[in-house]
Parts: C-alpha cells; structure tokens; sequence
C-alpha cells in the first residue's frame, strides 16, 4: 500500500534582523562577544591604509614623541608611529593565527579520520604524533626555522606542525565513537562505500569539535607567533608584529610606555576574543558544557 503525502512548500529561512541581536546575545553571549570583537580587529587592519599612516616611515627627530593628534600612540625609538605599526602588526597575528589553525586543523582531520579507521595506520601514524606532542612548540618552531630563516611561511608551518598533533587525537576520538553508531554500521551493512559513510556520517560529526580545537589552536599560534617574533626568529624585523615591537621597546618602557602597551594590549584583546569565540562555540554544539558551568 502507498502512502500518499501532501506536498510540503519550501519555508524560507527568515533573515537575521538587527532586533534578533539581543535574543542572540541572551543565548550565546560568548559567541557574540568574541566574533564580535574578532570582526571588529579584522575590518580595522582591512582598512588600516585609510586611516593609519605608513608603519615604515622613520623620522629621527620625532623619537620617542608621546601620544598626540599626529601620532595617537606616540612613536618608538625610531621615530615610526606606534599606531600604525600596532594595527599593521595585527595582520601579521590574524593571518599567522588563521592560516596556522586552518593547516592544522585540515592536517589533524586528515590524521585523524585515516587513524580512526585503519588500525595499521593507526599504530604506526599516531606514535608519531605522541612524539611530536612531547616537543615544546617555540623549540620545535626555533629549529625549523634556524634550518630557513625567518619568513611568513615558515612561520606559519612551524606553528602548524607542532599544534596538528592534538587535532589528530581530538578527531580520532571522534570517529572511533561514531563508527560505533548503529546508523553507521547499518550503511555500512546497506552497500554503502566506505568513502561515502565516512563523507556523509563521519565528517559531519567531527565538525563541531574541530571548530572549537581550531580557535585553541588560532589562539596558540598568535601567543607563539609574538614569542617568536619577540626572540627574534620571528617574521623579519622591518616587518611590522607585535612581539617584535615588544622586543624592540623594552628598554624605553619608562620614557615611553606606550611603545609596549599598545602592542602588548592588542595581543592580549585579540587571544581573549579567539578564547571567547572557541568557548561560546563550545557551548553553542553542546549545551550541557553550559549547564554544568
């Protein structure tokens, strides 16, 4: 017997209004708090050649000038703007940040799906990671880098090699709990090829725990991308970062202390906005991480 059903229409999803913004706010406050400061750092470095001055420009009779309608933050022992060099340096800590927590996180689901699924590869591949694990991020990213000198890139895969190995665990766990699920064996037991369970059920379900993993790691690389940078094995030094910015200010703290302020507080507004974002998303897919809080 057939049974028939009456066609559905298709609903569609209601915009977003400025006035669903305190009901978010309510629920994922968090979320809100933390994307939104995020954002806000990304349009300001965007457009930082519209409203910021050149972050190279060197005037020796300007040195260690205080804050001024010229210079908000002052200048550093070189004449250059503190202000400009602050919000361009924070391109270099948003892109290290993302682009090291993309690799990672795109590298560790790799491992990790693999790993949760071949127990041969399983043995052989996460010994490995056990092994990279127990090596200190800045003293892995120090020796890379010693082998190529500094640059962007080698910044960010230095960041990124020591950081995949959590994500391949996180990942990990995640499959060997799905593959378990009745709904898993029961495509599999249908004719179902191993590519598309592990596509359309076991990828899907990873998503909400790499997304929380890849804002600690974003977080990670920032703090580790301004030690480097303030060890200087960093990004080069005419190149505008935080940390390097930090190094080269330390000795005129007292006669200029907004030559490390600046910088320092960005750095620290930036992590805590990444932290925010991971765990309002951390309680946005479970929400009983909330209640138990």
């Amino acid at each position: 017997m057939t049974i028939l059903s009456a066609p559905v229409e298709d609903v569609p999803a209601r915009r977003l209004r400025l006035s669903d913004l305190p009901r978010l706010a309510r629920r994922h406050p968090l979320v809100l708090t933390g994307g939104g400061l995020l954002g806000l750092l990304i349009i300001l470095t965007l457009a930082a050649r519209v409203y910021a001055g050149d972050p190279g420009n060197m005037d020796p009779f300007k040195r260690l000038q205080p804050a001024s309608a010229e210079m908000w933050f002052g200048s550093d022992n070189l004449g250059r703007d503190v202000f400009a060099r602050t919000i361009f340096g924070a391109r270099i800590s948003l892109l290290v940040g993302l682009l090291s927590a993309a690799s990672a996180s795109l590298i560790g689901l790799l491992i990790g799906v693999i790993a949760g699924y071949s127990r041969s590869f399983d043995n052989v591949v996460m010994r490995i990671m056990d092994g990279l694990m127990s090596i200190p991020t800045i003293l892995l990213a120090i020796a890379l880098i010693s082998l190529t000198g500094p640059g962007l890139g080698i910044l960010i895969v230095a960041i990124a090699i020591p950081e995949t190995p959590a994500v391949a665990r996180l990942v990990r766990s995640v499959v060997l709990g799905v593959r378990e699920r009745p709904y898993v064996e029961a495509a599999l037991c249908g004719g179902a090829r191993l590519t598309r369970v592990l596509w359309r059920h076991i990828l899907p379900s990873t998503i909400p725990a790499l997304m929380v993993q890849g804002a600690t790691v974003c977080a990670s690389a920032i703090l580790t991308e301004a030690g480097l940078s303030f060890l200087g094995v960093g990004v080069p030094p005419e190149i505008p970062s935080w940390g390097n910015m930090i190094a080269s200010s330390r000795l005129y703290l007292a006669i200029a202390p907004l030559t490390i302020f600046a910088p320092g507080i960005c750095l620290a507004v930036t992590v805590l906005a990444v932290n925010l974002l991971g765990d309002g998303l951390r309680d946005l897919f479970d929400p009983r991480a909330r209640q138990r809080r």
